[in-house]
């Protein structure tokens, strides 16, 4: 007979009994009145793997020995999944009472994996387990079976004194490696400054504390004195960890001279700066509770892991597996090794980020106050050179999370859209200074050059960027018209970047006035920073580009990562959580996007190239003309939201150069060319 006990969140038990009785055991069974021992084998072995001895069939005489030697001896690996089985032998009633031998067999799983397999076979325990068998006797008293307890029981060499103990060593974690190879995340020294108490009086820690929050800066020095003044005695209570080489404004020398501040070298994998796509390739640090209780045992508190985007998403393969050690420990300071392995390193990550890109982008955004992102890519191969989320940003990634409505940029969308109706860069049109849909004026941006009113051409209209006339074409191209071409463009369309990504919305189902806002990049349109990189790079390879970012984990393409139509928009989105923001809108994100695009034709891609490049020879961004290198052909768009008079306007700007495509985003500007222009420039002029 067998029993299966529940599996709890820290431990799992398996209890099982058998009773083998030889020879005429049907005549035996009927004439003895001693009970089946199964039972009390049972609980058991319930008892010593839950550590719950309550119900433990124990004589009452070693009951309180034993919940302390329990307590004692597997206190430090009680957290550890591990089974008991049980197993009864035969009854022996020849002396004073019936006794039974029952034969205790243990299995721990030291990998983390699922305990259920931990004690499948006693007698050959897999890699990452530990099998092994103690024994006691059951005595039955006239009305139940007892054991007599013995330290022994949990394992055979614990003697009086010993215990159950497992340390483990950190695998060497992965790298996460940039353009060509080079690693952009690896090990590089650091000093942890903090409280060292074992060095204050108690007295002294807490105005010790905040007087070394007060020197770094701290907003807050009562919370670092609070958590310090709580941590245990000899604890070293953490404020900040600055890379060696960056001490990121720091005094280290007189802060060491502070009363119980200790500085400790010590190595992190880190980024090259503090900042570096830190939204995208996340952070490593101790374990979270909430990460220990979901690792299933793979993880233990303390221990380092990825917090936080990339490193978190692919930690499984960066933090490799610790190696472990799990021994008897005695009090005389001796040891018997039970198990041990060594650690398994970590798995690289790769990325396309080209580091000096990134950091040219970094740069460039650090001086712009609200939410802000620039990203780069090859147009040749889809390929990520830099996605930068500026501090305005406030850790979320704009560049590949954020969503607004593009504005003028989108025009490119909608040029390809009149192209496919029947026109060319050259058809005559007429820009006006306003137009009436259903009863809404729209108009164009202020202060519209009065010189670029009056009959032009679409590609004059690109590149002065006249709403009038893309508005006035509306019945040319319908909503599911710009979804259609803004997909062959690669907006809205779901990318393979390896980490989750706003791909943008266009809905196909706009009318009236919604669908006249559409045309201008407004209404529900949505995109990310990475989405409009794309149009630009789609433009310039003349054909739909499929942004990339991670293309390898441990030398294995990476598992597609979640995308969505649409995420956080507005100041909101900014802070927001990047997680929450994406589920949020991908429950709120309405069909526009084909599943199919349409290919972009070179005839078309020639088009669009023209009509951009106008936008740089004589339209709003002559300020690029003179940028070194490649010709720039480019598109800047204002895009208005909010209720405030005169109304806030995301700034936009997207261009491309040889084999370089680009999006600059700044979430309240003036107006794309005088905001975000400048900022490409910068960015297009050291990227050369």
């Amino acid at each position: 007979m067998g029993i299966r006990a529940a599996r709890t969140p820290h431990l799992s038990s398996r209890a099982a009994g058998l009773t083998a009785v030889l020879g005429l055991a049907g005549a035996l069974t009927a004439c003895s009145p001693t009970p089946d021992p199964a039972a009390a084998a049972d609980a058991l072995a319930e008892a010593l793997a839950t550590g719950d001895l309550a119900s433990a069939p124990l004589d009452e005489g070693t009951r309180e020995q034993a919940a302390a030697d329990v307590e004692e001896a597997l206190g430090a690996v009680a957290d550890l999944p591990h089974a008991v089985d049980a197993e009864v032998g035969e009854v022996d009633d020849g002396g004073e009472r019936p006794t039974a031998t029952v034969a205790l067999e243990w299995s721990w799983d030291l990998d983390g994996a699922d305990a259920d397999a931990a004690g499948a076979e006693a007698d050959g325990a897999a890699e990452g387990e530990l099998a092994y068998r103690t024994e006691g006797q059951l005595v039955h008293d006239g009305e139940r079976w007892t054991v007599t307890w013995a330290r022994e029981l949990i394992h055979p060499d614990l003697g009086e004194d010993g215990v159950l103990d497992v340390t483990r060593t950190p695998a060497e974690r992965g790298e996460i490696l940039g353009a060509g190879g080079g690693p952009i995340v690896t090990v590089r020294p650091v000093l942890r400054i903090g409280i060292d108490r074992a060095n204050l009086a108690e007295a002294d820690v807490a105005a010790a504390a905040a007087g070394l929050a007060a020197a770094l800066g701290f907003e807050d020095p009562q919370a670092f004195a609070d958590r310090a003044a709580a941590a245990g005695p000899r604890a070293f209570v953490e404020a900040i960890v600055v890379r060696q080489y960056d001490t990121a404004g720091v005094d280290v020398p007189a802060v060491r001279g502070l009363p119980g501040v200790l500085v400790v070298e010590d190595e992190l994998p880190l980024a090259p700066t503090s900042g570096f796509a830190r939204p995208i390739l996340g952070t490593v640090g101790a374990a979270t509770a909430e990460i220990v209780e979901e690792s299933d045992g793979a993880v233990r508190a303390g221990e380092e892991v990825g917090l936080s985007g990339l490193q978190r998403q692919y930690d499984e393969a960066l933090r490799g597996t610790p190696g472990t050690s799990f021994v008897v420990r005695r009090a005389d300071g001796t040891t018997t090794e039970l198990y041990t392995s060594e650690p398994v390193a970590g798995q690289d990550v790769t990325v396309t980020l080209d580091p000096r890109l990134q950091m040219v982008a970094e740069s460039v955004l650090e001086p712009v106050a609200p939410a802000g992102a620039i990203v780069a890519l090859r147009p040749s191969t889809g390929e990520v050179l830099a996605a930068a989320s500026g501090p305005g940003s406030r850790g979320f990634s704009t560049a590949t999370l954020g969503a607004y409505a593009p504005g003028s940029t989108f025009k490119v969308a909608t040029a390809l859209a009149l192209l496919r109706s029947g026109l060319t860069p050259q058809s005559p049109v007429e820009c006006t200074p306003t137009i009436t849909v259903d009863g809404r004026e729209f108009s164009n941006y202020p202060d519209f050059p009065a010189g670029d009113v009056g009959p032009t051409t679409l590609q004059g209209a690109v590149a002065s960027s006249c709403n009038t006339v893309f508005i006035a074409a509306r019945d040319r191209a319908g909503a599911q018209d710009l979804a259609d071409a803004a997909a062959s463009l690669g907006l809205g369309v779901p990318a393979q970047l390896g980490v989750p990504a706003v791909d943008g919305e266009v809905p196909a189902d706009a009318s009236g006035t919604e669908h006249a806002a559409s045309m201008i990049g407004q209404g529900r349109i949505q995109a990310s920073p990475l989405a409009m990189a794309t149009v630009a790079a789609s433009v310039a390879r003349g054909e739909r580009v499929t942004p990339v970012l991670v293309t390898d984990v441990g030398g294995e393409p990476p598992a597609p990562a979640e995308s969505e139509g649409s995420g956080t928009e507005g100041a909101e989105g900014a802070g927001g959580d990047a997680a929450d923001g994406a589920d949020d809108a991908a429950d709120d994100a309405a069909g526009g996007a084909v599943a199919e695009p349409a290919p972009l034709t070179e005839a078309e891609a020639q088009a669009l190239r023209e009509m951009m490049r106008a936008v740089v020879v004589d339209g709003t961004s002559t300020f690029l003309a003179d940028v070194p290198g490649d010709p720039v052909s480019a598109k800047s768009g204002t895009a208005e939201y909010g209720t405030d008079d005169p109304p806030r306007a995301h700034a936009w700007m997207i261009a491309f150069r040889g084999d370089l495509a680009v999006a600059v985003f700044v979430e309240d500007g003036i107006a794309g060319a005088q905001t975000a222009g400048p900022l490409l420039e910068d960015f297009l002029r050291r990227a050369a």
